[in-house]
């Protein structure tokens, strides 16, 4: 029994003329039934590796992943920026002009979104699937470059899992990089995660999950990350830079920490929360706010302004102390015209603490506001009372010294 693949070895059985140079995506379909085949016995499924040298491989027919303990990898996440070169017209003078290392070219001519996807019905969930250190290209955006848009996903996980890793490797230009659906114990780390439209989307439901130690960055149609129904996701040592229309975004999600983080973003909301979130620890992040710099991308945004706030919370008992928020902006390009920009904005919930957060701004902003319907926030040492505003008298509040 093999349980160590190559791509550039496998033959497909009946139809040698599929090659990892014609069809990756068949050829791993072929190898998942192999190993399906090979280990028929319930009490010992050990699982495999399939192995991808560095080389460019065509993806045509989408993945479907069925097994536990199945690690797909590569030798090189091989990221190159391909917003770049579509906005530089001449590069015949570089030295490359698209991603390598071990890259996947999702092509898909079988009408399935997919790369690959991950799903198993029954029991037990699919458990301990590994993504390693490969690249997936969607190649381009329809029809203009900047759009963001191409249908294509890189991997969709879609049933209930457990224990997945996704680790080293390089997403580009897929209008969604990676969606996990009921994650449990997933660990998305060390991955290169730019230029899609939304790079990391959990989704459904998931528990004790980390995304740290990434380099990710979105387009302004979606989010660097979004968590939607998690208890106790670890949000950690994350470098998140422009554009994506939020860095952070979590919806209903409790009890969770978004800690030592740099973002860089170009519109409001760079933290947002949405629904009910309860519980969740937001501190010690940087977060540099600017004005898109970039002449093909200035046309773009969010659609939020900047009442919106850098960071907007939502929910009961959340704590939002010790982050760094650097605003710079040029003042006419403040939307609405002439408004004073909110930094944190506190839209919704109850006995919410705001502590110890530094404002470095061009302008004169508003520190932390509270919305009607907010009860019980203590803000502490967050601003000045001239940097406060408050439309409720259900509040504590100390000034900056």
């Amino acid at each position: 029994m093999s349980t160590v693949y190559d791509v550039t070895t496998w033959t497909v059985p009946g139809n040698p003329a599929v090659t990892c140079w014609t069809d990756v995506g068949a050829v791993i379909n072929s190898i998942i039934a192999d190993i399906k085949a090979s280990q028929p016995n319930q009490w010992s499924k050990p699982g495999a590796v399939i192995y991808l040298p560095p080389g460019d491989y065509p993806l045509k027919t989408r993945v479907t992943v069925d097994v536990s303990y199945l690690t797909i990898k590569g030798s090189g996440h091989g990221f190159t920026s391909s917003s770049i070169r579509y906005n530089s017209g001449d590069t015949s003078s570089w030295w490359e002009i698209w991603p390598g290392g071990s890259r996947i070219r999702v092509e898909n001519t079988d009408g399935r979104a997919e790369a690959f996807r991950v799903a198993r019905t029954g029991n037990p969930r699919l458990s301990s699937v590994v993504f390693e250190n490969f690249c997936l290209d969607g190649v381009g955006f329809t029809t203009n470059q900047n759009s963001y848009r191409n249908g294509k996903i890189g991997i969709l996980v879609d049933t209930a899992n457990d224990a997945f890793r996704i680790e080293r490797m390089g997403f580009v230009y897929l209008e969604q990089a990676l969606v996990v659906r009921d994650a449990d114990a997933l660990s998305v780390t060390d991955n290169f995660i730019a230029e899609c439209g939304s790079c990391v989307e959990l989704i459904g439901s998931g528990q004790a999950s980390k995304v740290t130690d990434n380099l990710i960055g979105a387009g302004y149609v979606g989010y660097s990350l979004f968590a939607e129904g998690h208890e106790g996701l670890l949000v950690t040592a994350n470098n998140i830079f422009p554009r994506g229309k939020s860095a952070i975004q979590f919806k209903n999600t409790n009890r969770s920490s978004i800690t030592a983080n740099r973002l860089h973003g170009f519109y409001p909301g760079m933290i947002t929360f949405e629904g009910l979130n309860k519980e969740n620890l937001i501190s010690g992040n940087h977060l540099r706010r600017e004005a898109e710099p970039w002449g093909p991308m200035q046309p773009y945004g969010n659609g939020r302004d900047d009442l919106f706030g850098v960071i907007q919370l939502r929910g009961d008992n959340n704590l939002v102390t010790g982050n760094l928020i650097a605003w710079y902006v040029d003042p006419a390009k403040i939307t609405p015209s002439g408004a004073t920009p909110t930094m944190i904005l506190v839209a919704s919930g109850a006995n919410n603490v705001i502590a110890t957060n530094h404002v470095v701004a061009n302008v004169a902003t508003k520190n932390v506001v509270l919305d009607a319907t907010t009860t019980g926030t203590r803000v502490l040492d967050s601003g000045t009372a001239a940097q406060f505003q408050a439309y409720t008298t259900n509040h504590a509040f100390r000034a900056t010294p």
